[in-house]
């Protein structure tokens, strides 16, 4: 093979009015950033802003149903374009939100039902927050 038979190399330089590219690494010097997450064993600060009210009767807000899903077995918030799946004791604390029991009468009824669990302080915590997204009034 003759030099005339070779094919020409390849230009791989940058066309003239292409930028060169970024260097995104970072310079040799600069510290890692901090850290900023919260620790895993620190507990969430308790929500004072969803403080139920006195006498406070919860009901699942008009656009918002509770269902269960035979196929997943699993309960669901269904939400106007959105599904939430509930886990843990969520379920049966949403279904004795019928606009009758006062939030007293859904924590003692739960503490009848679960002797021992922390019902008095994590109920109504939860209901309020679910009253903060709109899905309990």
């Amino acid at each position: 093979m003759t030099t005339a038979d070779t094919p020409p190399a390849l230009d791989t330089s940058p066309a003239p009015d292409t930028p060169p590219a970024l260097d995104t690494s970072p310079a040799p010097d600069t510290p890692p950033a901090p850290d900023t997450s919260p620790a895993l064993d620190t507990p969430p600060a308790p929500d004072t802003s969803s403080a139920a009210p006195a006498g406070w009767r919860p009901t699942l807000a008009p656009a918002v149903s509770l269902r269960h899903d035979r196929v997943r077995d699993a309960d669901l918030l269904v939400l106007p374009e959105r599904v939430v799946v509930l886990q843990g004791s969520a379920a049966p604390i949403l279904r004795l939100c019928d606009g009758d029991r006062d939030l007293d009468a859904i924590v003692a009824e739960l503490m009848s039902r679960f002797p021992g669990a922390p019902v008095a302080e994590d109920v109504p915590a939860f209901l309020g927050r679910m009253r903060t997204e709109g899905w309990v009034r």
